[in-house]
């Protein structure tokens, strides 16, 4: 993450809600929440918004008509990612690979 933070760091906020989830119900709360307020002074929070949505909707239909449908979570990321022309982040190829037009970050091996 480091090296990939020159170039600036963003999440959606659909994530922002899935981590303070592991937050609430994790074994440290209060370490855990100050751990990611640290990391979001140099993230900033994606909010949703129509183009947004409408990424979405074409996506989930895509997937759909595919029968490779996933989490509306994953696919509300994704189309984040999409429309605000970045590169996702994620140890989930099996769910994000699914998704065209997404970039994924992959790491080069070492």
């Amino acid at each position: 993450m480091r090296t990939l933070s020159t170039e600036g760091i963003a999440i959606s906020l659909i994530t922002f809600g899935e981590i303070y989830e592991g937050i609430y119900y994790g074994t440290n709360p209060k370490a855990a929440e100050r751990a990611f307020v640290q990391f979001l002074r140099g993230a900033a929070v994606l909010p949703l918004n129509k183009g947004i949505m409408r990424e979405f909707a074409r996506i989930r239909g895509q997937l759909r008509a595919q029968g490779q449908i996933i989490g509306d979570n994953d696919i509300m990321i994704a189309a984040t990612a999409i429309h605000c022309k970045l590169t996702l982040v994620t140890r989930n190829l099996n769910h994000f690979g699914r998704i065209p037009h997404l970039q994924l970050y992959r790491q080069s091996p070492s």
